[in-house]
């Protein structure tokens, strides 16, 4: 049973310059464990093992991706909006808006 999703990116949360961990952002294709429909952001747990298109994370879910991918990174003080459905890009974006604001 996994998730499979397209449009994805390994996102790096860093702190202070430091990595907190990696973690897996990307769109809804198929659900097997009927957490997302199809369309729906997907914003992962840590990731602790990749294997070619198949991710696990900290939490045992299981994620297929499909196409291409990408590699970025945020700040954590952006962690709660990469959680809540804001892609990477949009991340920076509003943080290129409003520089010097807090989340």
């Amino acid at each position: 049973m996994n998730t499979i999703v397209k449009d994805w990116q390994i996102v790096s949360v860093l702190d202070k310059g430091e990595l907190v961990g990696d973690v897996l952002w990307g769109i809804c294709v198929d659900d097997s464990t009927y957490r997302f429909s199809k369309g729906d952001y997907v914003c992962t747990s840590r990731i602790v093992k990749t294997n070619e298109q198949l991710i696990k994370t900290a939490s045992g879910s299981i994620y297929q991706t499909l196409g291409e991918g990408t590699r970025c990174q945020i700040l954590l003080k952006d962690f709660e909006l990469l959680r809540h459905g804001f892609s990477p890009q949009q991340i920076e974006k509003l943080n290129q808006a409003r520089p010097n604001q807090l989340h």
